[in-house]
């Protein structure tokens, strides 16, 4: 039995898996793991939770180091349904080359122009997931075509080319912030250094999430059945995970996300194989989608609410909901920790509203 789409022509375990992804980070512009963790700063269960959903420093994988693989992952698998969508609406090859490279131009636009707004000032920055995602999409278009043996020898390529770079510019310590080969290639772009690590040339590995969220999207919209998916699904993310991890524990490549290793864009694209696969089952073929519509919402307008996040939630938003927490909170002797606390989740509710709001208004943003 082949999976059904809604009757939209959409894949509800996809829109279901994007939703999920948008919702957990504008949970974080909202600064709901940012206070939790202030409200728990002790040791124990409830700080280690709430730490998973901060990047690890360096050498590790923290569950938060998977969003940013996730959103690449699925944007790769929403393009064969996308890309049919549009030549089955008669344009033809060139209108739609034409739309994706608009597109790419917008959203390294829109990557550039938030960290102008991070900084208060013009400047060029290039770390960015927008603005690394202008590059994967790209990427993955002229491959789209493509049978999946050549977009998988692509991929491939891509993190071994990862490899040598880092490897033949400083082959004692590879892997090391500040004298790796990421941090050379943004003092030539940009003449800076991040000081959190994270490195422009990330777009190439993870380039490569984009490419097997392709192959994925061609897999589910294929003949096969719907236990042949998931069957090919697990094995391919438990293959990923096995490498991945395996680099890391023999000492050859650190799973560092913060410089997109190739253990890590390996790891982080086994969990998000795994992740589809199980969402397909639950929300596709078990039927479980009455649970799915809050997260569906947020993800449909997913780089609006992201943008609308980094730019007002993050600020405008969480202090104008601190007003009113303080004002009415604060005299009945609620602390300023747990105070804050109460006051993210507003702000989350707020902008869930906002995209429920455009969902009702059959308003969608699309570029």
């Amino acid at each position: 039995m082949n999976s059904p789409l809604s009757k939209s022509g959409r894949l509800v375990s996809l829109d279901t898996f994007r939703g999920l992804t948008m919702f957990l980070l504008i949970a974080e512009a909202a600064f709901v793991y940012e206070s939790l963790l202030e409200a728990f700063p002790d040791p124990g269960i409830l700080n280690s939770f709430f730490t998973q959903f901060t990047h690890h420093p360096w050498n590790g994988l923290r569950f938060w180091d998977l969003i940013q693989p996730f959103f690449m992952f699925i944007v790769g698998v929403a393009m064969p349904f996308s890309l049919n969508k549009r030549l089955e609406n008669q344009e033809n090859r060139s209108e739609v080359t034409k739309h994706i490279l608009k597109r790419c131009f917008y959203l390294f636009l829109f990557g550039t122009g938030l960290h102008c707004i991070y900084s208060g000032e013009l400047v060029f920055e290039l770390w960015n997931v927008l603005t690394q995602l202008s590059f994967t999409i790209l990427v993955t278009y002229f491959l789209i075509s493509k049978s999946w043996k050549i977009q998988l020898g692509v991929s491939v390529a891509l993190l071994l080319l990862t490899e040598f770079l880092y490897r033949i510019y400083n082959p004692e310590t590879p892997y090391e912030h500040g004298t790796n080969f990421g941090n050379y290639i943004d003092m030539i772009l940009m003449g800076q250094i991040n000081g959190g690590g994270w490195v422009a040339i990330n777009c190439i590995p993870t380039a490569a999430h984009t490419i097997w969220g392709a192959i994925c999207g061609n897999l589910l919209l294929s003949k096969k059945s719907d236990q042949d998916k998931i069957k090919t699904l697990t094995i391919a993310g438990v293959i990923a995970l096995i490498i991945g991890y395996g680099l890391d524990l023999t000492g050859i490549t650190p799973i560092i996300k913060r410089i997109s290793t190739s253990s890590f864009a390996l790891a982080s694209g086994g969990w998000a194989l795994i992740t589809l696969a199980f969402s397909f089952w639950l929300i596709d073929v078990k039927k479980f989608q009455s649970k799915a519509f809050p997260f569906i919402i947020v993800g449909m307008n997913s780089i609006f609410i992201y943008l609308f996040a980094e730019i007002l939630g993050h600020r405008w938003l969480f202090r104008t909901i601190r007003i009113f927490t303080d004002g009415f909170l604060g005299p009945i002797g609620l602390g300023e920790h747990f105070i804050a606390v109460i006051t993210s989740f507003i702000t989350l509710a707020c902008m869930w509203g906002l995209c429920y709001f455009l969902y009702k208004k059959k308003i969608f943003f699309r570029i």
